[in-house]
């Protein structure tokens, strides 16, 4: 995992604003988000991927890809996170009570 942060370290932060700059966008547009039904089913292939990786079951180049797909996912949500929270604290108006 170590060797992922270090060589890849250029992509993990480009991945980490690419993730707070759509967080911050996503609290503005107010789109249409994704059924229930969706939800769950991408959570399971989350869940059945990250399975994958923990259990090495995947060897070679495509484990060594789904390891990074997963590392770079996980550091977009992080921002994606962080950039929404920030959006709402810095420039939500709330009103007096």
């Amino acid at each position: 995992m170590m060797y992922l942060v270090t060589f890849y370290w250029g992509w993990l932060l480009a991945s980490l604003l690419l993730g707070f700059a759509m967080g911050w966008i996503a609290v503005v547009h107010r789109g249409q988000g994704v059924s229930k039904v969706t939800a769950r089913w991408l959570a399971a292939l989350v869940a059945a991927l990250v399975a994958l990786a923990l259990a090495r079951v995947i060897p070679g180049r495509f484990g060594y890809w789904l390891d990074l797909g997963l590392v770079l996912f996980a550091v977009y949500l992080a921002g994606c996170a962080v950039g929404s929270w920030l959006r709402d604290r810095v420039v939500a108006r709330h009103a007096p009570v």
